[in-house]
C-alpha cells in the first residue's frame, strides 16, 4: 500500500498548487492525507478549502491547534473526512482517527496535538494507547501536531512497532530525520509547509520582522509568490512501514523530488 502524506498546506497559495498538482501523481497513491488546519488564510479550515482539497484527491484533512479559528469548521467537523485532534477533552465536536478503505485494506488515520508550548490539551501518549487498546485498526498512521522537537521524538519512539507510521506537522520546516524506527514505525519529526516559499512560515515576512523588532502588534499576510509542496510517500505492509521518503514539488518545475529514501526496519 502506498500513502502520500501532504503537509500543512497554508492558504490560498497552498491549496491553490494542491489543486494543481496533486492530480497529476494521484494515481500512484492509495490514500491521500494532508494536514489542512491553516488552509483558510492560515487560520483553521473553511468549506471551500476543505473542498478544494478533496476535489484535488485528498482523502483525509488532519487539523491541529488552529482548528476552531474559522467558523466554518463547525459546519464540517460531522464529515468523516475531517479530523480534529483526537486528545481534544470530552465532548468537543468532532472526531480525532477515521478508518478508510485502501487498497483493500484498512488505514486508520489518527490526529493528535503535542503539549509543549502548545495549548493544554489532554495526554496525547494516553490517548493513543487508548486507542489503539481497541484493535482492530488496520495500518496505523498518525499525525503528531506539535512544537517540540524532543516531544514529536518521544511519541514517535513510544508508537514504534505499534503504528505505520507517525508524522509531525505544525512548524513548517521539513526535518531531514526521515526513517523508519527499530520495530518498524515509519518517522519524520517534521513534514513541512505547503505553501509560500518567500514567506516567515507562510506569512508575509514584513509583519513577522516588525513584530519581532517592534513588540508590537502587526496584521499578518499570507504571503504570496511562488509556493512548494512539501509532503512524505509511505510503503505500508502488515501494519508497518517497509519504505519512507521526503517528496518535495517546486511550483513551475518539471516534476517533483523524492529525498532521503530509507528501506525496511530492523523489527
Amino acid at each position: 500500500m502506498r500513502v502520500l502524506f501532504i503537509g500543512d498546506v497554508f492558504g490560498k497559495p497552498g491549496r491553490s498548487l494542491v489543486a494543481r498538482h496533486l492530480p497529476s501523481i494521484r494515481s500512484r497513491y492509495d490514500l491521500v492525507i494532508a494536514n489542512g488546519e491553516n488552509a483558510a488564510g492560515g487560520f483553521g479550515i473553511n468549506r471551500e478549502s476543505f473542498e478544494v482539497l478533496v476535489d484535488a484527491g485528498v482523502d483525509v484533512v488532519t487539523m491541529g491547534n488552529h482548528t476552531w479559528d474559522n467558523k466554518e469548521v463547525l459546519g464540517l467537523v460531522d464529515d468523516p473526512r475531517l479530523l480534529r485532534p483526537l486528545n481534544y477533552p470530552p465532548g468537543a465536536p468532532g472526531r480525532g482517527w477515521g478508518s478508510f478503505r485502501a487498497a483493500e485494506d484498512v488505514v486508520t488515520v489518527v490526529n493528535a496535538m503535542g503539549r509543549i508550548f502548545m495549548d493544554p490539551l489532554d495526554d496525547p501518549f494516553t490517548a493513543l494507547d487508548d486507542l489503539l487498546a481497541e484493535g482492530g485498526l488496520g495500518n496505523v498512521i498518525v499525525d503528531f501536531h506539535a512544537e517540540a522537537t524532543s516531544e514529536k521524538g518521544a511519541f514517535g519512539r513510544y508508537l514504534d512497532g505499534r503504528v505505520a507510521a507517525v508524522l509531525g506537522t505544525h512548524t513548517h520546516v521539513a526535518t531531514a530525520d526521515t526513517r523508519i524506527l527499530p520495530a518498524g514505525t515509519a518517522f519524520q519529526t517534521d513534514v513541512g509547509m505547503s505553501g509560500p516559499l518567500e514567506s516567515v512560515i507562510g506569512m508575509d515576512p514584513a509583519a513577522p520582522i516588525g513584530k519581532f523588532v517592534t513588540r508590537l502588534p502587526h496584521r499578518y499576510a499570507v504571503a504570496g509568490g511562488p509556493s512548494e509542496i512539501n509532503a512524505v510517500e509511505l510503503e505500508i505492509a502488515g501494519g508497518l512501514a517497509v519504505a519512507v521518503r521526503r517528496y518535495r514539488y517546486r511550483e513551475g518545475a518539471a516534476s517533483g523530488v523524492f529525498e532521503g529514501e530509507a528501506g525496511l526496519g530492523a523489527a
